[in-house]
């Protein structure tokens, strides 16, 4: 049955972010126009962020309904029951997921709470989730402007360098410390970028149909990318928190950053805000959403990779949590590692993109160093395990 489901998740993760990068990239080129004379790009990142927030956290409610326990209260289904929490506090041995004389390890970094960490409450809980989802509805935008300056690939490989602003703002954040086998990776992953971006030699096609002319529209794609990243960062080490924090699962955690993302998304989206570059790029005082769908009425074409991308973007996310819950993070490392390979292969195949051998060789650094962290972890883990069998066996011989 382990192995059964181990190989359903490697498929789903496989087969729905491939499918889902696939269309990512075809919505960052033009649309034909209804009249067939003209072409134009779908501008909308916050509409696209609404729909597949939307269905993830459908998706989300949907595992957590059809997996629940008998006799479960509706606050314990959401994650915001905190009442074995409080009564666990305290106690000493036991793994409470940041409580007074807990320490866990998470990513590499260890966390320590004190007695001056307050209980956890519900609404602290979603002051949490509400703080995640605000930086994952600014990133998407800045992700999705990179792509009409910088090919996939290149998007794919800076994606892969995501230790770096993860390990800054879990620092800077939160003043955690880390491993020192996490600063060989970095090390490794920002080397083999840099020779990415030095052996290009990609034609400007892109910068140009934005009206920015050679390596400044390159600048200004990989400026977005950053800045993608570094919010990234935020959102993944406030996750650590909450999970070092909180007794929440997964699919919770799912449902409720989904749900307030497409909150979020939604006010941006209807609101008549100004001309934003990036964040709010439609013109005058027209909301986004009216703009998006007047933008699909006119492009028909756009209909099938909008509902590929919302809707293997949220069963995706169901594959990652069930791989996370059921086989740890080590095993998901593996998996999203290839993932990404795979994924930057297809993007060459379908879409001919042409890498250098210098571009092939700063790839294979990045996914080296990716590989380093993979392996320290299986040592870690191994470890673990040893450690707890000779526990076991001490406990018999008594």
């Amino acid at each position: 049955m382990s192995v059964l489901r181990l190989g359903l998740c490697v498929i789903g993760v496989y087969s729905m972010f491939l499918l889902w990068a696939v269309a990512q990239e075809r919505l960052s080129v033009p649309f034909q126009h209804i009249d067939g004379q003209s072409t134009d790009k779908f501008k909308s990142a916050l509409f696209l962020g609404t729909c597949q927030s939307f269905l993830s956290s459908l998706s989300a409610l949907a595992y957590i309904l059809i997996r629940r326990k008998s006799g479960s209260s509706l606050s314990s289904l959401l994650g915001l029951d905190f009442t074995s929490i409080t009564k666990a506090n305290g106690s000493s041995g036991s793994k409470t997921n940041g409580l007074e004389g807990t320490k866990v390890s998470i990513n590499g970094h260890s966390h320590s709470s004190t007695s001056h960490t307050p209980p956890p409450t519900p609404k602290a809980l979603l002051l949490r989730y509400l703080q995640v989802s605000t930086f994952i509805t600014l990133a998407a935008p800045f992700g999705f402007a990179a792509l009409s300056y910088i090919t996939y690939p290149t998007m794919v490989l800076g994606k892969s360098c995501k230790l770096v602003p993860v390990m800054l703002m879990n620092f800077v954040m939160y003043r955690r410390r880390f491993a020192p086998h996490k600063y060989v990776v970095v090390a490794m992953v920002t080397a083999g970028i840099s020779v990415f971006m030095g052996f290009g030699n990609e034609k400007p096609s892109k910068a140009s149909s934005n009206g920015e002319q050679g390596s400044y529209g390159q600048l200004i794609g990989i400026s977005y990318l950053l800045i993608n990243l570094i919010l990234d960062g935020a959102v993944n080490s406030t996750q650590d928190e909450v999970f070092v924090r909180y007794k929440v699962s997964g699919q919770q955690m799912m449902l409720w950053i989904n749900l307030l993302c497409t909150l979020l998304s939604t006010a941006l989206g209807t609101l008549p805000l100004p001309h934003i570059p990036v964040l709010h790029p439609s013109s005058g005082a027209q909301s986004e959403f009216a703009s998006a769908i007047m933008f699909i009425r006119t492009h028909p074409s756009v209909v099938v990779p909008l509902v590929q991308f919302s809707l293997t973007g949220a069963l995706g996310q169901l594959f990652i949590f069930e791989t996370l819950q059921h086989f740890g993070s080590l095993t998901l490392v593996m998996i999203t590692l290839t993932r990404k390979m795979f994924t930057m292969v297809l993007s060459v195949v379908v879409y001919d993109h042409k890498l250098t051998l210098g571009q092939w060789a700063g790839a294979s650094i990045v996914f080296a160093g990716i590989s380093v962290e993979a392996w320290v972890k299986r040592k870690e883990v191994h470890a673990k395990r040893v450690l707890q069998e000779k526990e076991k066996a001490k406990i018999k011989s008594l």
